[in-house]
């Protein structure tokens, strides 16, 4: 039986199903459906290079990868390497070809410095050592049961806070732009990233098939956008937290997990009935947030990093 790796087909059902199949097997903590793989393909920024990548035995999806160059970090030449075989397929070589075609690829686009997130599982470690990658920081993705699992009640905004929703600014998500923008930029990471494409903005993160605006909440104070808990759903039974956080000027008021809090309540009314998130291991507040939402650690990943020349 032969390996080969070759580009995901995003306008072939069969391949956007096999790349979904592989990495909800793989890397079940991340939301993964044949229409957002699609997407993810048609709309990244040309400056990112992305590759999405597959390996195919006999005409089965094995194996994926996600290449990209980081291009909202201020330091270029940092390359995304993100490899994940399916768990019955593993030992084949699909991982090794995978990384080989991943690294020329970026490579030829000027990548100097290359990341890979890896799970904290046996043998992964080493496969990462042996493709000269070195261990960096540690993230934790967390899962609370919706269907069973107890929220903290409901709380009434303090004075001059209200809750809106996502979809409250359908005409114009420009200060939900300006809000992520300023969150991402201050989140602990291996690479500092800067959003400042209004439009990149609106296809990748927006418009995305996966964001539920009904379901993502925003704090406002005296009418601004403060805080926000922006929602991913798999259109069934599963909801995930993309990114929560507070304007620099409005933290330690608890309006994060105000936010997240109304966010959790109508997903749960709404039927989903599994919640999943990831922090690094380094945001503690964060961290201490959703413990106190009840989630829990369910996996680790470790962040790889490999210096090229």
């Amino acid at each position: 039986m032969t390996v080969i790796v070759r580009d995901l087909r995003p306008d072939m059902r069969a391949d956007t199903e096999g790349f979904t199949r592989v990495r909800q097997l793989a890397l079940p903590f991340i939301l993964f459906t044949p229409e957002s793989v699609a997407y993810d393909a048609a709309h990244a920024h040309p400056d990112a290079h992305f590759r999405p990548l597959v390996a195919e035995e006999d005409g089965e999806i094995i194996g994926t990868a996600g290449v990209s160059l980081a291009h909202e970090s201020a330091e270029p030449g940092q390359g995304h390497v993100n490899v994940y075989v399916h768990p019955e397929h593993t030992r084949r070589g699909a991982g090794s070809l995978l990384v080989r075609a991943a690294e020329e690829h970026l490579t030829a686009v000027g990548a100097t410095r290359l990341l890979s997130w890896v799970l904290d599982e046996p043998g992964n470690h080493a496969f990462a050592e042996r493709h000269g990658y070195r261990k960096g920081r540690s993230a934790h993705f967390l899962r609370l049961d919706l269907a069973q699992g107890a929220l903290p009640p409901l709380q009434d905004p303090p004075p001059g806070v209200e809750l809106r929703t996502g979809a409250d600014f359908a005409d114009d998500p420009r200060p939900l732009f300006e809000l992520h923008a300023e969150t991402t930029s201050d989140e602990p990471g291996e690479i500092d990233i800067e959003i400042t494409d209004y439009e990149a903005w609106l296809e990748e993160t927006w418009r995305h098939p996966l964001l539920s605006h009904e379901l993502t909440s925003v704090a406002l104070v005296d009418g601004r956008p403060a805080a926000f808990s922006a929602a991913r759903t798999d259109g069934g039974t599963r909801y995930g937290t993309a990114m929560t956080g507070t304007a620099r000027a409005f933290r330690g008021r608890g309006l994060a997990k105000l936010a997240k809090n109304h966010s959790l309540h109508r997903a749960r009314t709404a039927g989903y009935t599994e919640a999943i998130t990831g922090n690094d291991a380094g945001n503690d507040p964060m961290i201490a947030i959703n413990k106190w939402f009840g989630y829990e650690i369910c996996a680790t990943e470790v962040h790889y990093v490999r210096e090229l020349g």
